[in-house]
């Protein structure tokens, strides 16, 4: 399972160090420049894979191996804690299909067209979110408005944080983070061990109040409750060994609060 994700890993690396930049076609390609980094270095490392749509999910999927890769290019500094999912929920397995993903910081206001990666963590889906189970839907509700012919689309969108949120000794390295029955092979040194601790209570539910704008979440107590998510974080031979190991941080401070004109990335 991890042969594939660790000689991804491994080319982007190998590119880094080697200088390989990333290249936009202009400012306005805010989106797809990173991927295309990562598709380069994907080509290069041999893996199969064919290529979705602007919404698939994941961006890559692998053609031999039931594996998939998606791509988070996150402009540094800048907002690098958390990042929007609008066409699924982070997870490591969706449709009988490994996930790995692929964080990439690069400059914010580069002096040009090209520019290096600052730094990358791949990680499996599971370090992010590890229930399997929750299918995304987007839903409507029709009859809304003084005439009754106005849909209202529930038009979910999550915010999740990224590894540069949940794990100090990450920023300006190039870590591989796997679960911890997972091992990259040879050329690997483990670098440390994250925990990942289910919560609490489970969201199931909400209410939206048009009239006060209120949304209400349902919750319900978590059978996992205190259920331990094992990882282990590696880097490639010559890469510093300087420790990774799971930020203090409590549940609230996971996903900030964003202002509404922030927007999409």
């Amino acid at each position: 399972m991890s042969a594939t994700a660790a000689a991804g890993f491994r080319r982007c690396v190998e590119a880094i160090r080697a200088g390989e930049l990333i290249v936009r076609e202009s400012e306005k390609d805010k989106e797809f420049h990173f991927q295309n980094w990562f598709q380069t270095c994907l080509v290069e490392s041999g893996l199969l894979y064919d290529q979705g749509g602007r919404n698939s999910y994941p961006d890559f999927k692998l053609v031999n191996q039931t594996e998939g890769f998606e791509i988070k290019g996150l402009a540094y500094p800048g907002r690098d804690a958390n990042f929007d999912s609008n066409s699924q929920v982070p997870t490591g397995l969706h449709n009988g299909r490994t996930i790995y993903y692929v964080f990439g910081r690069y400059p914010k206001k580069p002096d040009g067209n090209r520019y290096p990666v600052v730094d990358l963590v791949l990680c499996h889906g599971d370090f992010l979110n590890a229930d399997h189970d929750y299918e995304h839907r987007n839903k409507n509700v029709k009859g809304f408005g003084s005439y009754g012919d106005l849909m209202i689309r529930d038009r979910k969108m999550y915010v999740v944080p990224t590894p540069f949120h949940l794990v100090d000794g990450v920023a300006h390295q190039c870590t591989l983070i796997l679960p911890d029955n997972s091992k990259p092979g040879k050329g690997f040194k483990k670098v440390g061990r994250l925990v990942r601790t289910e919560a609490a209570e489970l969201i199931i539910g909400y209410a939206f109040d048009l009239r006060t704008n209120a949304l209400v979440p349902e919750k319900i107590k978590n059978p996992g409750e205190g259920k331990s998510h094992d990882f282990l974080a590696w880097r490639l031979s010559g890469s510093p060994v300087s420790p990774a190991s799971m930020r203090q941080v409590s549940p609230d401070e996971l996903v900030p609060e964003l202002d509404e004109e922030e927007g999409e990335q």
